[in-house]
């Protein structure tokens, strides 16, 4: 328990300490006006109050990302702790906060402009066609499993078929209706079912009758049931509880709605370390509640590797009847807020490279209906295959993101290491997963193979970007837009 307790605090003084550092390396200016302020629209752009703003942050990143993915990257051993602790502080947050801060400069201009700006008009294509994907994708996969959950707490009648449904028109209506009106008025309930599964399980965790053997010693030894290797696969499970590259798509939303450039850490910063902590309370409870690593893959194989199964067993054995109804509230509130999310950002990013006005109702439902019919017919798709591509185009997506503000803080002479080195990283760990990764999700190399042309791409992108770098900063390449 005392290694838990040490990785969750490391956690809290990571965003007073190295939060801070970053903060002041961006160059945070409190007295710079805001698109809040300056493209008022009450759609899209206008100032909320930071706590709104805050759990809207959180919960949009939330999804299943710290809950499930936490359950299956632990089942790789307490490499996962590690991960959730160091990836959050060094990687995760830096990406969101940065991601969220130059979308500020640049006008609440969404990712792929932003990717664009700094790397090129090739990458800026490529980027808004991904991104898109990616935001069809998170909306799709996250409409089934909040159904499935929703369903098995009522009645017959209303099964998972009314739920997609009822879920989909949610996700139609906060597409397209004003932020304030819908997200930011359903929120702050979500967040308090959210807020209370995650404290009443760390209350069990410390104060219940259960033992925490993390065992740090075991270093990146892994425990999979598959004997799958910790690099890169455990990196692109766990995802959003360290980095996850569909956070910057929606860091540009929230930087529509600040009403100062001096909350962006709170906010940006802060709602990944939230996450993180969450990450870190269900790796720890999976381990608790089973009894081990080998017990939590055995619990998972019994249970046809449903994450979900063990969630509802942990909220109800620790919380109770009434205690397991809010916590399950919670875990079913973290995917629907995030794919709600996940189209309004869908209809931005496409408004933003058609350059179409979303103030009245009608243009934003032109946007928004091509969105719809795409989602509908990727649902039809079986989960399973969903997310193993949604992991990997996550991961992939956060790469793209971290050349580009590498590139931005570059430009602008500041420290670009805090970047440049999870830039590198992430981009050994997508390239490696995708090709040691087994068919059909990814080209089933060898593993040595695999991991050693990550490496060598990682190595050659950081080539190709450094001389890019002193390209533009010789005046020989000029940026869309400056900050």
């Amino acid at each position: 328990m005392t290694a838990f307790l040490i990785a969750l605090a490391t956690l809290v003084v990571g965003y007073f300490a190295y939060g801070l550092l970053v903060e002041k390396i961006f160059g945070i200016d409190s007295k710079r006006d805001v698109p809040a302020n300056y493209m008022r629209d009450n759609v899209d752009y206008m100032p909320m109050p930071t706590w709104k703003v805050f759990l809207i942050q959180f919960l949009n990143i939330a999804g299943l990302g710290p809950i499930f993915g936490a359950i299956m990257g632990v089942m790789f051993g307490p490499a996962a702790f590690i991960w959730i602790v160091v990836g959050t502080i060094f990687a995760g947050a830096v990406h969101d906060f940065i991601a969220g801060a130059v979308s500020i400069r640049a006008r609440g201009a969404s990712l792929p402009e932003i990717v664009g700006n700094e790397l090129g008009l090739s990458v800026k294509q490529v980027m808004r066609v991904f991104s898109l994907v990616l935001m069809v994708l998170v909306g799709a996969v996250f409409v089934s499993q909040p159904a499935d959950l929703i369903a098995a707490m009522t009645p017959e009648s209303l099964d998972r078929v009314f739920w997609v449904v009822v879920i989909f028109v949610y996700y139609m209506l906060a597409t397209v209706l004003p932020i304030d009106k819908l997200i930011g008025n359903l929120y702050p309930l979500f967040g308090f079912a959210l807020l209370f599964m995650a404290v009443g399980i760390l209350a069990v965790l410390i104060f219940g009758d259960y033992s925490l053997n993390i065992d740090f010693t075991q270093g990146l030894q892994s425990h999979h049931p598959k004997a799958m290797p910790v690099f890169p696969m455990m990196f692109v499970s766990i995802a959003c509880g360290a980095i996850s590259g569909f956070h910057a798509t929606q860091s540009p939303m929230m930087a529509r709605c600040l009403k100062n450039e001096k909350l962006a850490r709170p906010v940006f910063y802060g709602a990944m370390v939230a996450e993180g902590i969450v990450a870190l309370i269900w790796a720890a409870a999976a381990i608790a509640f089973t009894g081990g690593y080998e017990q939590l893959a055995t619990y998972m194989a019994e249970h046809n590797n449903s994450a979900a199964a063990l969630v509802k067993d942990v909220s109800v054995s620790w919380l109770g009847a009434l205690g397991g109804v809010l916590a399950l509230l919670g875990v079913i509130a973290a995917p629907i807020t995030s794919g709600d999310t996940a189209l309004r950002s869908a209809r931005l990013i496409a408004a933003d490279f058609l350059h179409i006005d979303q103030s009245k109702i009608v243009k934003r439902l032109l946007v928004s209906i091509p969105i719809f019919v795409a989602t509908f017919f990727i649902m039809l798709i079986d989960f399973s295959v969903l997310w193993r591509y949604f992991a990997w185009c996550n991961q992939t997506l956060a790469v793209f993101t971290l050349w580009a503000i590498t590139v931005y803080l570059a430009r602008h002479k500041k420290a670009y290491i805090i970047t440049l080195v999870p830039a590198i990283f992430m981009t050994a760990v997508s390239v490696s997963y995708i090709l040691f990764a087994p068919n059909p999700e990814g080209f089933g190399l060898n593993y040595n193979v695999a991991v050693g042309c990550g490496g060598a791409v990682a190595v050659l992108l950081t080539v190709v970007v450094l001389t890019y770098i002193r390209r533009i900063n010789n005046g020989k390449l000029k940026r869309t837009f400056d900050y």
